[in-house]
């Protein structure tokens, strides 16, 4: 694939993007978008920039609403109203905007109600007086709105109603004191990339209907690839919808990769296939069997150590039963960054057997895949370059907007070969472009969604130090979190040590407890402390946090930061939430 070349498309380097280049590039990109959406957009920019932005002079500006004129740091509703006279939404449905005849001013009223709502819930989401979320049980909800389809339209009064209701119930992911899954935060250069996308609402399968999505797409790839270590960023990839899909691309091609007739004549044309992975590696691996027909008993499960890290020494063992069954290995899937412990397997030691026994090596870095943006932690990583095949999700660690996965191959052209099925209608051979950018025959969807644009954006607007710095703090605030609380009554760490990534893995121990005897009795009334003080924060709505037990051990805490909007007050608070809901179990 000719490259298109550096300047505009790539990304600054690690050292010399000033901070004023970066913004400059997002607020160019905010007036591009001005250009194709009238005041509407203005809004977003006037929230993002603050006061002193002028909005590029791109429409008629008598046409616009006053609130599109001036740009106000703080977001105030009465400011976006338009004065040309209110309209009455009850009285009007879908078939009176866009693209009914004359439907101009009715949509952009209709579009700017909307916005309204969406800078407010922005603007909520990081106000820590401010609920996390609004919990009601599904009874209740299904309850109290009437959520049925009908065969008759609503107004669009109804259905402004309804994004309200939507967002009232809505989890505020991007919540300082958010912490219950490893995707948080809600970076406001993505979101607006994520509205563009939506607006443009296109097709990733050609170069014809996504110029533009498709050159980053490609720029970006190459990009991820280099920091893996792969030389000049060779190699392949694609993204898809989420780490799961790109654990199954690896697992697919790794197959493809051994016996590529498989394609055509299917498993029963092959022998027995046997894949590896840590008995803390993410559940997707055993979906992705079974979903390719290699069936979930043909995953072995490979220990760990206390700290749960793969131990090389034991998958060299079961790859040697394997083959004394009659059985192929060919696929083994390390993890850099486990759900639970964060934990980073021992990737070179891993590349090693997998070299002396001729098995595709992949590495799950969906959750730890971030730190390769920052050069304290990057070494953590290391090894990732001997891979075949890599997962990386930035829509976890570099907090883009949901769903940013990518998969990234080492070889060039084993994907296309794997997946492309030469459809006509599509993939016409005579196009009057290189045909190389028509990306769609190498993945497995034909509808692909635009992942790309907002973390191209995100990076640009950052520059790479600007995600190092992201994802340090992260890791700062993980290890001030495990220095406060490995020492203080009432906690327990489930492992010992500092955290590897941002998870921080500890018990709750209520005062009727401290002084038990560690016995089943013990064990039993501890499994359900941590259930109970979920519950209770998610009925106040002031924090959520997750648990789960783990092999022998009952339910504990676990912690995981991912917001840069988290700051040390945020994890202060969480301690002192855990001992006010907790104290009386």
């Amino acid at each position: 694939m000719a490259s298109p070349g550096s300047g505009f498309w790539s990304f600054g380097a690690e050292e010399g993007n000033s901070e004023s280049d970066n913004s400059a590039t997002a607020k160019a990109w905010c007036q591009v978008a001005q250009k194709f959406t009238g005041g509407i957009s203005s809004k977003l920019c006037a929230l993002l920039y603050g006061e002193g932005e002028k909005s590029a002079d791109l429409g008629n500006k008598d046409e616009m609403c006053p609130g599109d004129k001036g740009n106000a740091s703080n977001y105030d509703k009465n400011s976006y109203s338009c004065e040309k006279g209110e309209i009455n939404f009850s009285l009007l449905y879908s078939t009176d905007l866009l693209p009914a005849k004359n439907g101009e001013a009715e949509t952009l009223r209709f579009l700017q109600e909307v916005i309204d709502l969406l800078l407010q819930y922005v603007v909520n989401t990081f106000d820590r007086s401010t609920k996390v979320i609004d919990f009601h049980y599904p009874n209740e909800l299904l309850q109290e709105y009437d959520w049925e389809l009908s065969d008759q339209p609503q107004n669009l009064e109804g259905v402004l109603f309804n994004c309200k209701t939507a967002l009232k119930y809505a989890i505020k992911t991007g919540h300082p004191r958010y912490f219950n899954q490893l995707s948080t935060g809600l970076d406001m250069v993505g979101l607006a990339a994520d509205w563009l996308t939506s607006t443009a609402n296109t097709n990733m399968f050609t170069y014809e209907i996504a110029p533009v999505f498709v050159l980053l797409e490609y720029v970006t790839l190459k990009k991820m690839r280099e920091m893996i270590g792969w030389p000049g960023g060779s190699g392949d990839g694609i993204f898809s919808p989420g780490g799961a899909i790109s654990n199954l691309y690896a697992m697919l091609i790794a197959r493809f990769k051994m016996f590529p007739e498989v394609k055509e004549k299917g498993m029963s044309a092959i022998p027995r296939l046997i894949a590896f992975t840590s008995e803390q590696s993410h559940f997707s691996v055993k979906k992705g069997a079974a979903a390719l027909g290699i069936g979930t008993d043909s995953v072995i499960l490979i220990k760990c150590d206390e700290r749960g890290k793969m131990i090389p020494s034991d998958l060299e063992r079961r790859i040697i039963e394997a083959k004394q069954k009659g059985y192929v290995p060919f696929f083994v899937s390390a993890t850099a960054g486990t759900t639970v412990y964060g934990a980073f397997d021992p990737l070179v030691a891993i590349s090693d057997v997998c070299r002396k026994y001729k098995v595709w090596m992949h590495v799950d870095a969906a959750w730890g895949g971030g730190l390769l943006m920052s050069r304290k932690h990057r070494w953590k990583l290391n090894g990732a370059d001997r891979a075949n095949s890599v997962t990386w999700n930035p829509h976890k660690m570099m907090g883009v907007p949901l769903q940013c996965s990518a998969l990234l191959v080492r070889e060039e052209g084993l994907m296309q070969n794997c997946n492309q099925m030469h459809a006509s209608y599509l993939f016409q051979q005579d196009k009057h472009y290189d045909l190389s950018y028509d990306t769609g025959d190498k993945a497995l969807q034909c509808g692909r969604h635009v992942d790309i644009f907002k973390l191209w954006l995100m990076w640009r607007a950052k520059g790479t130090t600007g995600f190092e710095a992201q994802v340090d703090k992260c890791l700062e605030l993980a290890e001030y979190l495990y220095n406060k609380i490995k020492n203080r009554e009432g906690y327990e760490m489930v492992i010992e040590g500092k955290p590897q990534h941002t998870n921080v893995c500890f018990w709750y121990i209520p005062p009727s407890l401290r002084h038990m005897e560690d016995n089943e009795e013990r064990m039993t009334r501890l499994m359900k402390v941590a259930p109970v003080i979920k519950a209770r924060m998610m009925e106040y709505g002031t924090t959520m946090v997750s648990y789960q037990p783990l092999g022998d051990k009952v339910n504990f805490f676990r912690m995981v930061i991912s917001n840069p909007a988290a700051s040390h007050q945020d994890i202060d608070f969480l301690i002192d939430e855990i001992e006010r809901l907790g104290q009386d179990l």
